[in-house]
């Protein structure tokens, strides 16, 4: 006799849809997308070559680059739809809309563990008459904000963060501290050692296994392979390709454009 199978129900996890999106430098068309769904897979690989107009998307997507016309709306699992490219930029992480920085950035004045009860903070308690609100900040967060400074190995956090590993790490545990429902990372392993690229792609996954959407664009390719489960190929400011990773690894454009011959 057979045992009965029980199917897990799938886990229901917000998208990003982007129509009609433009953006242009210059006269110089960087992003045209003409209908676009991002989410529908838990970890979703956005690459292809320099000029591509992989950053600047994302950045349209978090209105921190205004679109030129187009709409990018948030699907929440269950939610209404929320229109971002309505608000501004400082509005997305209200509605779990996240992103890690490509280029390090990182608060000179703020130790490494302030820094953090910075991100954790919620709107409320980010007042100036609140200032003394810390402790609370604190109580709230300390377990959180800890088990992070210990699994990535912070040594002192009551110091700052000097060099570009940590200040990379750091703003991607921000990021975590946030609770996002839909996580953006651009290049998140960027100079990291491998340990840490390892620990840094395990937070990914339990994030989406969780319920979060998270679409990450990274040159290292072999994060990228093993990492996602679906892979977008951008070039000259379109989506151009999407698939598994297998596929989108061994498609002819993709190797003529972008990975090169030697690299299959």
């Amino acid at each position: 006799m057979v045992a009965d199978v029980v199917v897990a129900p799938a886990v229901t996890r917000p998208r990003i849809r982007i129509q009609g999106a433009v953006k242009s430098f210059s006269g110089r068309v960087v992003v045209d997308v003409d209908d676009l769904v991002l989410g529908d897979q838990p970890i979703e690989g956005l690459i292809g070559p320099n000029g591509a107009g992989k950053t600047t998307l994302m950045r349209m997507i978090m209105h921190s680059t205004p679109l030129d016309r187009g709409t990018i709306s948030l699907l929440p699992a269950g939610g209404r739809e929320t229109v971002l490219s309505s608000l501004p930029a400082h509005r997305m992480a209200h509605h779990g809309v996240v992103k890690s920085n490509q280029v390090i950035m990182d608060f000179d004045k703020l130790t490494i563990w302030d820094s953090l009860l910075l991100a954790a903070a919620e709107a409320r308690y980010e007042q100036p008459h609140r200032v003394f609100s810390e402790r609370t900040v604190f109580g709230r967060h300390e377990d959180e904000i800890r088990h992070y400074l210990d699994y990535f190995g912070f040594a002192d956090p009551t110091a700052f963060a000097l060099s570009a590993g940590e200040k990379k790490l750091l703003d991607i545990v921000r990021c975590l501290l946030l609770r996002p429902s839909f996580l953006l990372l651009d290049e998140p392993t960027a100079g990291l050692p491998d340990e840490l690229t390892d620990k840094v792609m395990t937070v990914v996954k339990d994030l989406a296994a969780a319920g979060t959407s998270v679409v990450i664009v990274e040159h290292d390719l072999n994060v990228i392979w093993s990492l996602c489960d679906e892979v977008l190929f951008m070039a000259e400011g379109s989506v151009i390709l999407r698939g598994a990773p297998h596929e989108i690894r061994a498609n002819r454009t993709v190797v003529e454009k972008y990975l090169g011959e030697g690299h299959v």
